[in-house]
């Protein structure tokens, strides 16, 4: 049976805050009764926490907020390290909201982080301390997967969802540009943009005069390229922003022209608010007179002229006139992030990937594969594999998923060249835009699964190897050894080989039948499979034999249907670990 990622979506309109942004008809059994989950965003000027109740329809309330303003990152090119006292105040912050979550009932915590911890070199090492001192384990996305987090955060804010809308994020060291329509996105951007970058570039300590003021509008312009014509081609009738620089300036919008009261309703203002408030801004030159602004909070007034600049500049170029601003963002995003991944899965005879993870895997594959339907079938092996040899991997269905995508895309690198296509895989996974659905590890994961796919095992002095957890090293070890049998049993690209299971054996034995069409010769697929059985035999300590079933009678194939008992090649030993 060919695999096949592709399904329907459910489409909603109406929706009310706290709902799913589509695919309201899903029962998430893992919320069968009320249960308290709790979201972290590890940004690069503060960290926030929300904490929600959810019932069983899949619906949240917000519980508690928190937010800490912790300026983890810093720089204004890349950010190459975080500076020991950033790490501290991060781990500190995140130990607090730990024990907020904890205390309001939370039984599970997603932490994400985005710009100033993927970019960093030593990002292992606040990862690390913040798993062992904190309790937290953090998952860093990558710009693209943030972006498509806050679009899903902000569909369950404001009713855009029937419309062609335009979001706008701001953070401290990136932005994110998301325009939709319902709940797929049609362009997903993150550029190198934020308040604090620009701040640390153009005016540190929040000083600023003309001519630097001058400079950064030029920046954002040549850096925004033609992100501004690819947005304008794809058209928008609603524009949205969210975070905390478009907030405060909204807020500040909203004070200035005698809307006080601004803490019910959504916030808004046009074109013109916001030009003359950025140019009192930049006219403050410091933060200190800056703070005569009325609206602005002290903790902001270092940093609100390169988001103001970055936004007015923005919305100049992209013809914006008006703003609306969402109350949720990328943490509410992993609230329903959450949520999705709880669902029931549709009965299927394979747990397929979600439908998000699903479309990006599918558009890899469809771009770089020359025969989609051998990586198909190679899919549909590995899986069955997979579940048949659960009780020694130990894995679960979240490792299922990667290990499904890591097989439909292992032959990616032949698109570049057939030599060491396994090395041109691995670079293809890990750069790719189009992963949506999955964080950094989980890439990282799937990308190491398909760069062992053959030759050489997976080896600690194999530097990208040695830098997963032991954990992970573990995954990719027993994926990529399910995956080298699974290729085998397909080398002739004939689908002659239609199953595979596991058979009782002795303890000392891994047997698989595989099952073959009737007069099929099998021959090439299972000298192939035994072939490269060997890293499979070192995973479960046994002897890997592969034996032929024919598929209309269940019996076992005669030898000269497959392997000649003269021919037949020694049980695969297993080996050294390395």
């Amino acid at each position: 049976m060919a695999a096949t990622l592709r399904r329907g979506h459910t489409e909603m309109s109406g929706r009310e805050p706290g709902a799913l942004p589509h695919g309201d008809s899903q029962r998430l059994v893992a919320f069968g009764v009320v249960s308290v989950i709790a979201a972290i965003d590890v940004g690069t000027n503060s960290f926030h926490l929300v904490v929600a109740s959810v019932d069983p329809d899949g619906h949240f309330e917000v519980l508690t907020r928190e937010r800490e303003p912790v300026r983890l990152g810093s720089g204004g090119e890349d950010m190459k390290r975080l500076e020991p006292a950033a790490i501290d105040r991060g781990i500190a912050a995140l130990d607090r909201m730990r024990r907020i979550a904890t205390h309001a009932g939370a039984t599970t915590i997603t932490a994400v982080a985005t710009s100033a911890v993927r970019e960093a070199a030593n990002r292992h090492e606040f990862v690390t301390r913040a798993r062992d001192q904190a309790g937290i384990h953090i998952e860093v996305v990558s710009g693209i997967e943030e972006a498509r987090l806050i679009h899903q955060g902000v569909l369950g804010a404001v009713p855009v969802f029937d419309e062609r809308h335009l979001v706008i994020d701001i953070g401290g060291g990136s932005t994110e540009f998301i325009v939709g329509e319902g709940a797929e996105p049609q362009l997903l951007r993150s550029l190198k943009l934020g308040a604090i970058r620009l701040t640390d570039r153009f005016f540190p300590e929040g000083r600023t005069c003309k001519r630097t003021v001058r400079e950064c509008r030029h920046y954002i312009e040549s850096f925004l390229g033609h992100l501004p014509s690819e947005i304008a081609e794809l058209g928008f009738t609603t524009v949205v922003g969210s975070s905390g620089t478009i907030t405060a300036l909204a807020r500040m919008c909203a004070i200035r022209r005698g809307d006080r009261d601004n803490r019910t309703g959504r916030l808004s203002f046009n074109e013109t608010e916001l030009r003359s408030l950025t140019a009192d801004l930049v006219a403050a030159n410091t933060p200190q007179q800056r703070m005569s602004i009325d609206g602005l909070e002290e903790r902001r007034a270092d940093i609100i002229v390169g988001g103001a600049l970055l936004l007015s500049e923005t919305c100049r170029l992209l013809g914006v006139e008006r703003m609306e601003v969402s109350d949720y963002a990328l943490r509410e995003g992993i609230l329903f992030e959450q949520l999705r991944r709880a669902a029931s899965p549709e009965l299927d005879p394979f747990h397929r990937l979600g439908d998000i993870r699903r479309s990006g895997v599918m558009y890899v594959a469809n771009s770089y594969h020359e025969d989609l339907g051998h990586a198909e079938h190679i899919t549909d092996l590995a899986l069955e594999l997979f579940d048949e040899l659960g009780r020694l991997h130990q894995l679960d269905d979240e490792d299922r998923e990667l290990f499904e995508a890591a097989s439909l895309l292992h032959n990616v690198g032949i698109f570049i060249s057939h030599s060491a296509h396994h090395r041109h895989g691995y670079y293809i996974i890990r750069n790719s835009e189009h992963l949506t659905g999955f964080t950094e590890r989980e890439i990282e994961i799937i990308a190491q699964v398909a760069r062992y796919h053959r030759k050489s095992a997976p080896k600690s002095k194999h530097a990208d190897f040695a830098s997963l957890s032991s954990a992970d090293q573990n995954r990719v070890r027993w994926m990529a050894a399910m995956l080298r049998v699974a290729i085998g049993l397909d080398r002739s690209n004939r689908q002659v080989v239609t199953r595979v299971r596991v058979a009782d054996a002795p303890e000392h034995e891994l047997r698989l039948i595989a099952r073959v069409s009737p007069g099929a010769d099998t021959s090439v697929e299972l000298f192939t499979a035994h072939a490269r059985s060997a890293l499979l035999a070192t995973m479960t300590g046994r002897k890997v034999v592969i034996q032929p079933e024919v598929a209309e009678t269940g019996k076992a194939a005669h030898p000269t249907n497959g392997l000649a008992a003269s021919r037949a090649i020694a049980p695969a030993e297993p080996a050294r670990q390395h």
